[in-house]
């Protein structure tokens, strides 16, 4: 068998049937989010935004 058909069909074929194979278990991991998290996620958010404003209105008081 000739060796350069191998490293061929290796790169052709089994090269992007692999990488097809990795961004769909990728996307397939990703995709699995919870009603819990998202619900913890945008309460990170409003409590990040809440501190954020009222160091912001601390800042303000302080310089008058």
């Amino acid at each position: 068998m000739d060796a350069g058909g191998f490293n061929w069909s290796l790169i052709v074929i089994i090269g992007p049937l692999l990488m097809v194979l990795v961004f769909a278990w990728a996307v397939m991991k990703n995709r699995k989010s919870s009603r819990r998290e998202i619900e913890r996620t945008e309460q990170a958010t409003r409590d990040l935004y809440r501190e954020e404003d009222k160091a912001h209105r601390n800042d303000d008081t302080l310089g008058t």
